[in-house]
């Protein structure tokens, strides 16, 4: 059980081992039914003093509070960048990489603040960053990913959002980022209500879905509560293929 606001002890560990900056990093919207994933991070280097008072994991903040910090975090920071995966990158290319293409971005804003990171601080106990062998960087050029200084090390920490400050900061600047997002896109779609259910599924975004299906917003490789009838982009695919 943690206890106390999150600090920069794994931070400094890192720094005082020969890291030049350590970025924190964490994601979300990873299940969310329609909007963006998003990926936030934020940067600090042996100068970096205590983080705002309030700081913590966004989700256990209220929406004022969240806000209320987004200024003195980001001036906290030494450099900080929020990146995002779309809808349909989702459905192209699943969830994981989507989560890697977002954080990938997020990273080359930041290298470009201050410099190449040494090591990712990333939220949880899976690697969903590091790229694997054999990626395409054709691919990743076509994503906005630049291929520029060696990808950073990565070190998960299970709730690191709770314990680095870093970390809570990316996470608080990711969930404000997104959320602000998922807002706009609710006054193009009204009916769906993500301005207040930020695209997951609430009853009233289920129930618009039943009454109206899905837009291009939703991420339709997925099993969309109230769409099950819907085909998926693979099953349309299939269909047209088989000439049905």
């Amino acid at each position: 059980m943690t206890t106390g606001p999150p600090d920069l002890r794994h931070e400094r560990a890192l720094l005082g081992a020969g890291a030049r900056v350590v970025a924190g990093m964490d994601e979300v919207g990873r299940g969310a039914l329609a909007g963006p994933v998003s990926v936030g991070v934020a940067v600090v280097d042996a100068s970096t003093g205590p983080c705002p008072t309030g700081l913590t994991d966004s989700k256990l903040l209220t929406p004022r509070a969240r806000a209320r910090l987004v200024e003195p975090t980001r001036a906290w920071a030494v450099g900080w960048a929020v990146g995002h995966a779309g809808p349909a990158e989702i459905d192209a290319h699943g969830i994981v990489t989507a989560l890697r293409i977002a954080g990938l971005r997020a990273l080359a804003q930041v290298r470009r603040q201050v410099g190449p990171v040494d090591v990712v601080l990333l939220d949880g106990s899976h690697d969903w960053l590091s790229r694997p062998a054999g990626f395409d960087l054709f691919a990743s050029a076509e994503l906005d990913i630049d291929d520029g200084p060696p990808d950073p090390a990565v070190r998960t920490l299970v709730k690191a959002d709770m314990t680095c400050s870093s970390v809570a900061a990316a996470s608080v600047l990711a969930k404000t980022e997104r959320d602000a997002l998922v807002a706009g896109l609710a006054r193009q779609y009204p009916a769906y209500r993500w301005d207040s259910n930020k695209g997951y599924a609430s009853a009233a975004h289920v129930d618009a879905i039943r009454r109206l299906g899905t837009t291009p917003q939703h991420r339709r490789s997925w099993r969309i509560p109230g769409a099950e009838t819907l085909p998926t982009p693979v099953e349309a695919a299939q269909s047209t293929l088989d000439g049905s």
